[in-house]
């Protein structure tokens, strides 16, 4: 396990949802409204997803004595992110209801505007040429890459503020955890004079580091350490 960066409290991992009804279905489901519906949750395979995850997680807490205790669970509100973060905190015995998990709003699926919700998901490559060539222009009514950094800036700002010397599983979504590990791993290397998250997450907040967020892509039910 990696160690904590000095400008952080806890130890993160990230968890993409297992593989959901949208997957099977070829959808692209980002709005809130559709998320949070329940007929977009896990497919019976994405619970087997989720089931394994939470196992891989479970051995590694172990092997690097960490306590149960210690674990926190950080979810979108998303039927499919909610229904992977329940499954786990089931395999490691952590009441889903409890303290130790939270919903974090900040943390749902990128969304990527009216032209693309509910298309086939064959037209994820457009945005992502798009973010390739530029990282801060939006598609239609949708979130550029540096828009979600902002509210991940904040999420990861209230997940600091509440917890200190925990172990954090932030299970989320593809886009979103790619631009996640691509900002935190480019603060990792950065040499500035500032200890503050936002003020290091500011400095590597450039188009040449955030479009090439697709090098950090995860599959359906991947569990990573992060930082």
């Amino acid at each position: 396990m990696e160690a904590t960066a000095s400008f952080l409290r806890n130890k993160y991992w990230v968890l993409r949802h297992g593989k959901s009804i949208p997957n099977e279905r070829g959808l692209i489901v980002s709005s809130m409204e559709n998320g949070t519906n329940p007929e977009y949750e896990l497919a019976s395979e994405g619970v087997n997803q989720a089931q394994l995850a939470g196992e891989l997680f479970q051995k590694e807490l172990k092997e690097n004595n960490i306590p149960l205790e210690n674990v926190r669970i950080c979810y979108s509100p998303f039927s499919r992110t909610a229904h992977t973060a329940k499954v786990v905190a089931s395999v490691l015995n952590i009441p889903f209801e409890g303290a130790q998990c939270k919903v974090i709003e900040d943390l749902k699926e990128r969304y990527f505007g009216p032209t693309f919700e509910l298309m086939s998901h064959d037209k994820y490559t457009e945005i992502w040429d798009l973010d390739e060539k530029d990282p801060f222009m939006r598609p239609e009514g949708g979130e550029c890459v540096n828009d979600v950094v902002s509210r991940l800036v904040r999420a990861m700002t209230t997940m600091e503020s509440q917890f200190r010397g925990c172990t954090i599983l932030v299970v989320s979504h593809g886009d979103p955890l790619q631009i996640l590990q691509t900002i935190l791993n480019a603060a990792k290397k950065h040499t500035g004079s500032s200890s503050d998250l936002e003020s290091i997450i500011q400095a590597v907040r450039i188009p040449s580091i955030l479009s090439q967020h697709r090098k950090c892509a995860l599959l359906t039910g991947e569990l990573r350490a992060l930082i």
